[in-house]
């Protein structure tokens, strides 16, 4: 199986050094020296780490066969991908990879069906699963402790616990809109509260 664990980013320095946006929880042991990685773009790879550091918080790697700043540019947004046996866990029994958690049913605490896991999206401050819902459209949720309260991958199913509007405000924007459009036809005030959803969905 095939995870995507990094991407690379500005070139660093004269000497081939790249920056990287790390996306495993496991960078030494996917992202150290020696270690052979594919590419998206594969005509970019397959690509061997020679020296790994970190600098001012940020990973540095440099691979095999990249001496200059020109070639560690030229692999600027490539996608690092290593190869992973489908059976293989995280060691920390409280992290999960990517596939795992893919097409998992997400419910709340109390019972109530909120969709299934269709993306895992990471960012900078934290992963968030993508949810699509019964209905078509989708729905944020930070993959926090807080929130995400158990994932049961024999039930293939995670639980949450959400605060207030971060699953409800879109029925509850929906009936206002709809309430002021027969109302009024105010289509600002419709706009201001779609707006407010997306900020409430993702935050």
């Amino acid at each position: 199986m095939q995870l995507v664990v990094a991407r690379v980013g500005r070139a660093h320095g004269i000497k081939g050094e790249v920056t990287v946006e790390v996306r495993t929880d496991e960078p030494e042991l996917r992202l150290g020296p020696g270690a052979v990685l594919l590419t998206d773009p594969a005509s970019a790879g397959p690509l061997t780490i020679e020296t790994g550091r970190v600098h001012s918080g940020r990973l540095l790697l440099r691979f095999a066969g990249v001496r200059d700043r020109n070639g560690a540019e030229a692999l600027r947004n490539t996608l690092l991908i290593s190869e992973v046996d489908p059976d293989e866990t995280p060691e920390d029994p409280d992290e999960y990879y990517d596939h795992q958690l893919m097409d998992l049913d997400v419910v709340t605490t109390d019972g109530a069906e909120v969709g299934r896991i269709t993306e895992i999206s990471h960012l900078p401050s934290q992963d968030l699963f993508v949810v699509e819902r019964p209905d078509g459209t989708e729905v944020m949720i930070p993959f926090v402790e807080e929130i995400v309260v158990e994932i049961d991958l024999e039930e293939q199913r995670a639980v949450i616990d959400p605060p207030p509007g971060l699953i409800d405000d879109r029925a509850e924007v929906v009936s206002t809109r709809d309430e002021e459009s027969a109302s009024a036809g105010d289509d600002k005030n419709g706009s201001a509260g779609a707006d407010d959803e997306t900020t409430g969905a993702g935050a």
